[in-house]
């Protein structure tokens, strides 16, 4: 199993300081650009232990919001880049359906390739509805444009011997003939997330990594549509390096300790659904159907245990979120435990996206996280054999 550990480089200083939306339209005078400088320097900080620590690193982007930082993911790889030595670099996600100029993101990509020595891991994603307003696209039709970038990306990094044009519904260049060209070919590996069963499958049909955020024991339906998809066009079941999942992790030497970090790092579940109602399900964002579910109310923010048990994972308890797996937390030998039952529930699951920091866990207290979970619990996890799954669940 690999191990990258992510933080969403938070600005929580204003996080009890809002009136009822950390995202879009919270005022940016509540931020200091100092105490965020102070901020950003620890985080970088943070990733540059783990890479020493053995962890992979993870990256993401989000816009307009006190719960994320990052608004340029391209600037935090830039640093890691260089920065780091061994650690793979994950950007999971950067959003190019929302993006006005895939050329951009193909060179972006590339030179964070060529830097990093060809340690990047490309995760290209939808986005959240929150992040319409800030780059003023249309929903309707953004998995078009999705797909368009996403095929002229890879094209431009795999036209070497002179310019092509590219004439598409969305997007169009007449001399396309990037410098640098990634060092990883046919070009760095791709990743993806989804909580959808339906673009499940068709993730298992390219076999791009396919990352599940938080969403614990209903984990297994999303795993099985992508090896129904893979399946389906390889001709064999999926390896367990083709499926990733985001937990929160809290570990520490006894089990009090561990449930009071528990407790600070879910504060990135209570924090993700502060929002001004406009701005939660713009229209044409979600399918007919997916509307439909959630005006009959099914579609709350629920997990569920193993036995059924529904929990509301923005406001569940500890153990509660322990429970649904969506959150690893105990002393070493009990998170590597649940860990293990999660992979072996899921029928593997060979990449364990690690949130080792969230919310208002202190510097120190991540460093310990971190350190623990590295010495204890990492070698142990590499060393786990695991399963591979060709069925369905019972």
């Amino acid at each position: 199993m690999r191990v990258y550990h992510f933080t969403e480089q938070p600005y929580y200083p204003v996080w009890n300081d809002h009136d009822g939306s950390l995202r879009v339209n919270l005022p940016n005078r509540k931020l200091d650009p100092k105490i965020a400088g102070d901020l950003f320097h620890r985080f970088y900080d943070e990733w540059l232990l783990a890479d020493e620590l053995g962890y992979d690193i993870m990256l993401n982007e989000h816009h307009q919001t006190a719960t994320c930082m990052s608004s340029t993911v391209i600037v935090g790889l830039s640093i890691l880049a260089r920065q780091t030595r061994r650690a793979r670099l994950l950007v999971l996600g950067y959003p190019i359906g929302h993006r006005p100029d895939p050329l951009r993101c193909a060179e972006e990509l590339s030179t964070i390739d060529v830097i990093s020595r060809g340690r990047l891991d490309m995760g290209f994603i939808k986005g959240v509805p929150y992040e319409f307003p800030a780059s003023n696209q249309n929903p309707v039709g953004v998995m078009d444009r999705f797909w368009e970038a996403h095929d002229f990306i890879l094209k431009a990094m795999q036209s070497h011997d002179a310019p092509f044009n590219w004439e598409g519904e969305h997007f169009h260049y007449r001399q396309v003939n990037i410098w640098p060209r990634p060092v990883q070919q046919p070009h760095p590996p791709i990743w993806s997330t989804t909580g959808n069963r339906s673009n499940a499958r068709v993730l298992g049909g390219k076999g791009y990594v396919m990352a599940t955020l938080g969403s614990g024991y209903n984990t297994r339906p999303l795993y099985d549509a992508y090896r129904e998809g893979y399946i389906a066009k390889w001709g064999k079941a999926p390896a367990a390096d083709r499926f990733a999942y985001l937990g929160l992790v809290a570990v520490a030497d006894n089990e009090q300790e561990a449930r009071r970090r528990g407790e600070l790092v879910a504060g990135y579940l209570r924090s993700s659904a502060i929002v001004h109602v406009p701005f939660r399900n713009p229209p044409g964002f979600l399918t007919v159907e997916d509307n439909a579910r959630m005006l009959k109310g099914q579609t709350a923010p629920r997990s569920f245990t193993k036995d059924g048990r529904p929990i509301d994972m923005h406001h569940g308890s500890v153990q509660d979120l322990i429970d649904a797996g969506i959150l690893f937390c105990g002393t070493p030998d009990q998170v590597y435990e649940q860990i293990v039952n999660f992979c072996e529930y899921c029928g593997g699951m060979g990449n364990l996206l690690m949130m080792g920091h969230a919310g208002f866990l202190t510097h120190e207290d991540t460093v310990d996280n971190l350190t623990m979970f590295a010495q204890q619990v990492l070698p142990r996890l590499q060393a786990y054999k695991q399963p591979v799954a060709e069925t369905v669940a019972a």
